[in-house]
């Protein structure tokens, strides 16, 4: 599943008056160390669901098998009984029980037949979890989402992914919904013999698979077909299904499909291995896409773009998405999880791999330097606050609150560790060790490595970072002795202690290094340095003169880097790095030093000048990202107390002004070097607007006179969406004369796309000069959807860009408000906003006390237990 967004609904009326920090509901956790096998398996199941105009019928046929001792246990929430039976014979009331979520049959013999009926009602499930109607008025339909323990309210089922079994499906509907699909191949369809205004659909899929993959789409859908021969020569017909106005396009995403394909034949060996391939986009999704197993499920901001309505940041987004999903065939579905906790063993392993094919697309160090600044913006800053947890998490209350950057991005980091260890050909025999041992089993973070240990069996010891939280941060310093030639690196690890949590140990942490010659800036060593003590000493011999070290390249362990550097070495790196991704690694650390230890910037804006220009010719995409500079909540995270949202801003925004005016000679060049042209999806063309809009941008701050009408003449003569929203953008950032004018054309010209008017939104909520007055007015439009996730991310998540406005009463008084509201009818939405307040307990004064009074009298006001968990988890910051 991709991490983009998630959803479930638990009300819960009497935690009013729960005591702060002392929720009931958060003492009912789940641990690992409790797991057990279910007492029974499920061979076949045999679904009948049938959709009414305010209800659904549900009636299921379970074959079981017993295997282990206890009684027959089945989860069903927010399912009304209507019958069951019992190998043929309807079950007396005293033979089952009914509590806590779950059915229970204590004497039910070793090998049965379960059928149910149950009643449930998609048309007010607002959760967006299970089965739900998304839409509204005539432009509706039915769609499920079951990652993680969404089945269970669709029917009563043993909802755990350690249980695998053969699913059919018949789908039936009104004939207004015409398309019907599940799992799997069709078998049959046809009209429903008494009701001539019905249909339905037969699907079966052959593959075992927990209830969490089951799927079924019920929609009046167009669909853009294509096919796909794989290596073991079945023809595969590929599938993407959307609304008749949004099918053009879908063409983009299906080339990605294909793309992905071709792709996981050729590095892993992976062909597909059903006859169908199918994928539906719906608006109102709470994650970016779901991978069920054959019928994925996608938000239409993962699947749908064109050059016209969609940025280069989000078309490429598609297509890994796509990719991720498409990989999770093998790396999640053929081989699940045993149980939740090792949901880091699926979503590390496919994030791994899709970043690694999306590094295949386009400049593998751009494709870095995107992984690692999302990982250090999130991933570092929920390590460092009252969040961090495991990447295999001990314990939980509601699972949905650990789909986060640590389960993804740094599980995914785990990965990238574990095949630079082992290199390229030993880690393509371990995942081939992989999928023989385990294919079509539920299976733990042990299982994996144990396959991987095959050529070496030092990789088990990477089991402490799928155990231990935190990031890592690692020190060092050299000492060069011309004597004997001889430089040594001494390198040293320090994980700070998270509450309730064993002391952290030493972790195995790769360390790619390479020595500089400081005369000639070419590499005279190169040695991937292991770490795995507390503290080490490394040398290099016949080392004829001093060198520059550059360490941890491409970012080979997720650390943070402190070694001891002079400022000229960091702008020597900048200038000679032979790797993309480290010449904007060093220039971070530059900017770092700066905003945060206040070093001058002089060298800083040397080593820019000096690069820039011939970059920007080379590699225009990297020369875009070398003029990065951390945003406001990325550095908030680095600040552990006394954080003061204005400061930073004021330190954040004078660096950005001396960037401008130092290069101010530059950007009418750059500019005028990267005029408009004819549409082209290349890496270079790619890299060529990303420039421009930072360009742009820089000329504006600068205040180059004619940089106005710049950013108009981009906007009337864009010849796709990534230069006409560069242009808006940075003329409502800078209020240039007329942004309103082009506010309005924006609207005007993309009002009946909904992904575009997230946009609209966005670009407003996010702008540097918002106000709560504005955000205020934006939720308060009739076009503001608060059933839909994206447009609720288009505003109060894209307000917290601006902290300062964020962290006030009136900012808070907003955004606490939006979780309430949200608590109530998507709790999963609500959590995940939640926890962008996590580090509350880091302002300065009074911003602190004011936060944690909001806080407090939230906790009063809401009632599911994914805030509630999240909630006591923020708030327990105050006890570190």
């Amino acid at each position: 599943m991709s991490t983009a967004e998630n959803n479930t609904q638990i009300i819960n009326p009497e935690m009013a008056d729960v005591p702060l920090h002392e929720p009931s509901e958060i003492n009912s956790k789940i641990n690992l160390k409790d797991y057990k096998k279910p007492s029974f398996d499920v061979e076949t199941v045999d679904l009948d669901i049938k959709l009414f105009a305010g209800y659904a019928l549900v009636d299921s046929k379970l074959v079981m098998q017993r295997q282990a001792a206890g009684d027959l246990v089945l989860n069903g929430e927010d399912v009304e009984l209507m019958a069951i039976t019992l190998d043929g014979e309807t079950l007396a009331t005293e033979r089952y029980k009914q509590a806590d979520g779950k059915l229970i049959i204590s004497d039910a013999p070793d090998t049965l037949t379960l059928e149910l009926q149950v009643r449930i009602h998609p048309q007010t499930n607002t959760a967006l979890e299970g089965l739900y109607m998304a839409g509204s008025g005539s432009d509706t339909m039915f769609v499920t989402q079951c990652e993680p323990e969404g089945f269970r309210k669709i029917t009563f089922y043993p909802d755990r992914p350690d249980v695998l079994a053969i699913f059919t499906t018949r789908l039936e509907a009104d004939k207004r919904y015409p398309t019907l699909l599940s799992n799997g191949n069709l078998v049959e369809e046809g009209d429903v013999t008494d009701a001539p205004d019905r249909h339905y659909a037969i699907w079966h899929d052959p593959t075992n698979k927990p209830s969490y993959l089951f799927a079924c789409v019920a929609a009046d859908l167009d669909v853009l077909t294509d096919y796909h021969t794989t290596s073991e020569g079945r023809e595969v017909t590929l599938e993407v299904f959307a609304k008749s106005t949004d099918i053009d396009k879908c063409h983009v995403g299906m080339q990605a499909l294909k793309d992905s394909m071709v792709w996981d034949e050729v590095n892993y060996g992976r062909a597909y291995d059903l006859d169908r391939y199918m994928i539906v986009a719906v608006s109102q999704f709470n994650m970016g896409a779901m991978e069920n197993k054959g019928l994925n499920i996608f938000n239409t901001a993962c699947v749908l773009s064109s050059p016209e309505t969609t940025t280069d940041a989000r078309s490429f987004n598609v297509k890994a998405v796509i990719a991720h999903e498409y990989f999770h065939n093998w790396t999640g579905n053929r081989i699940t999880c045993r149980d939740w906790f090792q949901l880091c063993l699926k979503e590390g392993l496919t994030v791994f791999r899709d970043q690694s094919f999306s590094a295949d697309q386009q400049s593998s160090a751009v494709q870095r330097i995107d992984d690692v600044a999302t990982l250090r913006a999130h991933q570092f800053a929920e390590d460092a606050g009252p969040l961090a947890h495991p990447v295999r998490p001990e314990s939980f209350v509601e699972i949905n609150n650990f789909y986060t950057t640590t389960i993804y991005e740094k599980g995914a980091e785990i990965v990238r560790m574990l095949a630079n260890t082992l290199g390229p050909d030993n880690f393509r025999r371990g995942t081939d060790e992989y999928f023989r041992r385990y294919d079509g089993q539920a299976v733990t973070v042990e299982d994996f490595l144990s396959a991987l240990s095959i050529t070496d069996s030092k990789i088990e010891e990477f089991i402490a970072w799928y155990r231990q939280p935190g990031t890592p941060i690692l020190s060092g310093h050299q000492h060069y002795d011309s004597a004997t030639q001889t430089l040594t690196i001494t390198l040293s690890q320090q994980t700070r202690h998270v509450a309730g949590f064993d002391a952290p140990i030493p972790l195995p942490i790769p360390v790619a290094t390479a020595l500089f010659d400081k005369a000639t800036g070419t590499i005279i060593a190169e040695r991937m340095l292991m770490l795995d003590q507390a503290q080490q000493t490394f040398s290099f011999d016949n080392v004829s003169s001093e060198p520059v070290v550059s360490l941890l390249r491409d970012f080979s362990a997720p650390v943070q880097l402190n070694y001891d550097y002079q400022d000229e070495d960091l702008a020597f790196l900048l200038t000679h790095e032979t790797n993309g991704f480290n010449r904007w690694q060093v220039t971070q650390m530059l900017v770092n030093r700066i905003l945060l230890q206040s070093n001058d910037s002089k060298v800083y804006l040397q080593a820019l000048a000096k690069t820039l220009p011939t970059l920007a010719v080379t590699d225009p995409m990297l020369a875009a990202r070398l003029l990065d500079i951390p945003s406001a909540q990325e550095l908030a995270s680095a600040i552990h107390q006394n954080y003061d949202p204005v400061l930073i801003k004021q330190q954040r925004d004078r660096l950005y002004s001396q960037v401008a005016e130092s290069l101010k000679d530059q950007w009418t060049i750059l500019y005028n070097q990267l005029p408009l042209e004819v549409y082209s999806d290349s890496p270079e063309a790619l890299g060529k607007r990303a420039l421009r809009n930072v360009v742009l941008d820089m000329a504006l701050t600068a205040g180059i006179s004619e940089a106005g009408k710049w950013a108009q003449q981009q906007y009337d003569n864009a010849s796709c969406m990534t230069e006409r929203f560069g242009a808006l953008k940075a003329m409502v950032n800078y209020q240039v004369t007329g942004s309103d004018d082009y506010l309005a054309d924006f609207y005007q010209r993309f009002q009946d796309d909904e992904l575009v008017i997230d946009l609209w939104f966005s670009v407003q909520a996010s702008a540097e000069h918002v106000t709560t007055d504005d955000i205020q007015t934006l939720l308060e439009r009739d076009d503001f959807d608060w059933n839909t996730p994206n447009r609720i991310r288009s505003v109060i998540s894209a307000f917290t860009a601006q902290p300062t406005v964020l962290w006030t009463p009136e900012g808070l008084d907003i955004y606490t408000s939006v979780i309430k509201k949200m608590d109530e009818a998507n709790p999963v939405l609500a959590s995940r906003l939640l926890q962008v307040l996590a580090r509350w307990y880091t302002l300065v004064e009074p911003r602190r006390h004011m936060a944690q009074d909001h806080l407090n009298a939230l906790q009063q006001q809401v009632s599911s237990k994914h805030v509630l968990e999240s909630l006591a988890s923020v708030l327990g910051a105050m006890g570190e």
